[in-house]
């Protein structure tokens, strides 16, 4: 059973959303505001429902002093036409959006799309070590563990999931679409900038290449690929 924390100032909204996630099997704990929510916040927490727009402390500054200490994973709830919010929240290290009113069926397909994401990697075979290695770069799943150069970098699951799948395709033209659905575990919609500020945040957090080379190169038009050796 999946433990959710849903911070909403909203008390209406939050009171139903709650029996809705604890019908499904979720149990859920509330926040008011931001800094309710942080208060909150520990290692039992598998996702954090957030909104944006909240007294006190809103959306956006929760999350970005939650990713300075956590990764928990964050789907954030924004305001129709938000764009700014959005793409400030995939900025800070959400691992996804999802644009109010939204139905409850899309608002489960998201949730349990993320705690897919981390549960698979929480059940990856930890009595092997090498998990995934390319180049410089090792990903040990399990514990949820990037290094490079031996150093360990932070990283969302999201982006640990992306990465992985990117090492796991060296050197394949990968279409924005077919990323969103195996990493996100849905279909691109038009104007989503959710693929694009993942592999931004990527391309920000992987060190500089021995041989110069980008890491991942945009091919306008086609998708994403992750550069091989000479």
């Amino acid at each position: 059973m999946a433990k959710i924390l849903l911070v909403d100032d909203d008390t209406e909204l939050t009171a139903l959303l709650t029996d809705i996630l604890e019908l499904e099997g979720f149990e859920v704990i509330e926040a008011n505001n931001g800094e309710q929510g942080l208060a909150k916040v520990d290692d039992s927490v598998d996702l954090i429902l957030l909104d944006v727009m909240m007294p006190v402390m809103n959306g956006t500054e929760m999350l970005r002093r939650l990713r300075e200490k956590h990764v928990t994973p964050v789907l954030m709830l924004t305001a129709k036409g938000e764009e700014i919010d959005r793409v400030l929240g995939l900025e800070l290290g959400a691992d996804d959006y999802l644009p109010k009113p939204f139905s409850d069926r899309e608002l489960l397909a998201r949730m349990r799309a993320i705690l897919r994401r981390t549960q698979a990697a929480t059940q990856t075979n930890k009595s092997s070590p090498d998990c995934l290695r390319y180049q410089d770069i090792e990903i040990y799943p399990g514990r949820q563990e990037v290094l490079c150069h031996g150093q360990p970098i932070e990283m969302t699951g999201t982006e640990l999931a992306l990465l992985s799948y990117f090492i796991q395709h060296p050197g394949q033209i990968i279409a924005k679409n077919e990323l969103s659905l195996e990493v996100l575990g849905k279909r691109l919609a038009p104007f989503d900038r959710a693929i694009d500020m993942h592999v931004s945040n990527l391309r920000k957090k992987l060190p500089e290449r021995d041989d110069g080379k980008t890491w991942i190169k945009t091919l306008r038009g086609k998708g994403y690929l992750l550069v091989e050796d000479a």
